[in-house]
């Protein structure tokens, strides 16, 4: 939204978060972010404010334009279709936000903005850093570390609609909390074809089982960075068992100095968000947004490894060996051969023009921060290699 307002030579509100969602966090970007930092930092480049002035708020009776823009559209979309609307609505509000500039095909100046807003001008608040820090600091005390964002909470899974290893009455559950929320659009959905397809988050006994084969220590340090796990503890048992130095935040900190991010799920994924890109290692177990944001954020702080699972892969190859077909040394080599090159190896983003939604996400893989135009093709390959059709 920064760079669309640059581009279109706009003020730029500082943003509203959402309130509506299944978290139903109260925060507020300051909550969150330094909004001084954020504002100063950005002052060359485009005009932010804290607020909407007076004149122009629903209170005084001003007329706003409510719209989502289109997803992934470039600067023709917004130059065209969306500055004339300004000659009438002097304020623009976007209610949704979430992936509306396209990935690719953007000027470099722009694409260097987003890199710059995303790096620099968000920054947490001095709170939420100081807690993140000392996070980072008593385990880096205790030696290496991995970062597991273990995506296996309730809402992820009433949401994806995956219950491969959940009882009956779990399932069930999920499917009432999935049915609860309209905003949630997927009501029926098949568990297993969806699990095959690669679109299920690893379970806790998965996840035992592919670090392991991946060649994992059983004495190394692994970082929770989720919200609560759906079994709690129960659930975690297998992979406890498989590596028994498993902690959490709440574990490594005392209940006073996490009392001011209770109930503020945002708050607390800034803190895992800060252990995430200082691990040794990070493995997300879904693609979400915030696997995607910190998998960016490691590339642009030097290629910091991060194991990119293939679920689709992973899923067939652990049914063969619990199914008796593949032995463990066939199932251990197998699971390397298939991540060889998704340890967040420098790489150009897949491009795929008609199907913007599975093409790789530019924060995931800001490749035109990552490298000036005269090394880029040393660093990431050719370029002609990255285009899917």
């Amino acid at each position: 939204m920064v760079t669309v307002a640059r581009f279109l030579n706009l003020t730029l509100v500082v943003p509203e978060l959402d309130k509506t969602s299944f978290w139903s966090d109260p925060s507020n970007f300051e909550d969150i972010f330094d909004v001084r930092h954020f504002i100063e930092s950005l002052r060359d480049e485009v005009r932010i404010v804290k607020r909407l002035p007076k004149r122009f708020s629903r209170k005084y009776g001003y007329k706003q334009l409510a719209m989502p823009p289109v997803s992934w559209s470039n600067e023709k979309y917004y130059s065209e279709q969306i500055l004339p609307l300004f000659s009438k609505y002097k304020v623009i509000q976007f209610n949704k936000t979430d992936t509306r500039l396209a990935n690719n095909g953007l000027p470099l100046d722009l694409q260097k903005l987003r890199c710059r807003v995303n790096f620099q001008a968000l920054k947490f608040t001095p709170q939420i850093e100081a807690l993140g820090h000392k996070l980072v600091h008593i385990l880096q005390e205790k030696g290496p570390f991995v970062a597991l964002h273990l995506r296996y909470e309730m809402d992820m899974l009433a949401f994806s609609g995956c219950t491969h290893g959940c009882t009956e009455e779990e399932a069930e559950e999920l499917k009432r909390m999935r049915y609860a929320y309209p905003w949630w659009r997927e009501k029926e959905i098949v568990s297993e074809e969806r699990r095959l397809q690669g679109l299920c988050p690893l379970t806790p006994e998965e996840v035992a089982l592919v670090m392991q084969a991946l060649g994992f220590d059983k004495g190394i340090q692994i970082y929770i960075a989720s919200g609560e796990i759906y079994g709690s503890e129960q659930r975690l048992a297998t992979l406890r068992a498989a590596f028994p130095k498993i902690v959490k935040k709440e574990m490594l900190l005392g209940p006073e100095e996490l009392q001011q991010f209770q109930n503020h799920s945002s708050q607390m994924a800034a803190l895992d968000f800060m252990v995430s890109i200082s691990s040794n290692i990070f493995i997300p177990t879904y693609d979400g947004n915030m696997a995607k944001l910190v998998e960016g954020h490691r590339r642009y702080l030097g290629f910091r490894k991060s194991i990119l699972l293939d679920r689709k892969a992973l899923v067939e190859l652990l049914d063969l060996h619990q199914n008796g077909t593949l032995s463990w040394s066939e199932f251990e080599v197998s699971v390397r051969r298939a991540h060889d090159k998704r340890m967040g190896q420098p790489t150009r983003r897949r491009v795929i023009p008609d199907k913007r939604k599975e093409e790789d996400y530019f924060y995931a893989n800001p490749q035109e921060c990552l490298c000036e135009r005269a090394n880029c093709d040393d660093l990431l390959g050719p370029s002609n290699l990255s285009t899917v059709r």
